[in-house]
C-alpha cells in the first residue's frame, strides 16, 4: 500500500482473503451484535481501545474478536506509517442502507477503507464530474487506500468511491475507515 505516494498514484489495492473461520464468525453475528466504533486515537492504541470498546458494546469474546481487534489494529498502523501521522480516526460502521451512495472524493488526505462483511467498496475513474463508466468492487477483506481531497500534491487522479447500494437486500456491510488526524490537540 505504501505506492499511495508515488506521484499520478490515486489508489492502493491490497487483495486479501480473510481467514474463513473469521468470515464465518463475523457472517454469523446479528446485526445489533457488531460493534459500530468511532475513536480518535494513536495507531498503536488501536488494538487496546478496541478491545475496551468491543467489551463496554457486548461483542462476544471469541478467537474472531480478537482477530477483529488485532487485524484494525495493524491497518491502523501501517496507514500511521503511511501518512506519517501520530493519531488515526477510525471507525467501524456498521451498514444497513445506501451509505455513501454517491460517488465521491473524501475530504481528508487519504483514506484507508476495508469491508468484513458484506459487498466491498465500489470505485472508478470518474472524468469531467460524471460517474466512473467502469465500476470495479473490493472484494470483501481487501483493502482500499485513497487518496482524498485534502492530498498535499495538486495531480488530479479522477479516482472516486462509494458503498455498493444494499438497501432492500437484508444485508448487513461492517466497514472500517481509517483516516488521518492532524489537528491533534
Amino acid at each position: 500500500m505504501d505506492e499511495i505516494r508515488s506521484p499520478g498514484c490515486a489508489a492502493a489495492i491490497w487483495r486479501r482473503e480473510l481467514p474463513s473461520d473469521f468470515q464465518a464468525w463475523i457472517d454469523a453475528l446479528e446485526p445489533d451484535s457488531l460493534p459500530d466504533v468511532r475513536i480518535v486515537v494513536s495507531p498503536n492504541a488501536v488494538h487496546d481501545a478496541l478491545c475496551s470498546l468491543f467489551d463496554e458494546q457486548g461483542v462476544p469474546a471469541s478467537d474472531g474478536r480478537a482477530r477483529l481487534a488485532r487485524d484494525a489494529a495493524e491497518l491502523a498502523g501501517h496507514f500511521g506509517w503511511i501518512m506519517k501521522t501520530k493519531a488515526v480516526r477510525l471507525r467501524l460502521d456498521v451498514i444497513g442502507d445506501n451509505a455513501c451512495r454517491k460517488f465521491h472524493l473524501d475530504n481528508v488526505a487519504a483514506r484507508l477503507l476495508c469491508t468484513y462483511r458484506g459487498r466491498g467498496t465500489q470505485y472508478g475513474r470518474a472524468c469531467s464530474g460524471a460517474d466512473p463508466s467502469v465500476i470495479h468492487e473490493l472484494p470483501t477483506g481487501a483493502v482500499g487506500l485513497f487518496r482524498g481531497a485534502l492530498w498535499p500534491s495538486s495531480e488530479g487522479t479522477g479516482i472516486v468511491h462509494r458503498s455498493p447500494p444494499i438497501s432492500g437486500s437484508g444485508e448487513t456491510r461492517l466497514l472500517l475507515v481509517i483516516d488521518p488526524v492532524t489537528d491533534v490537540s
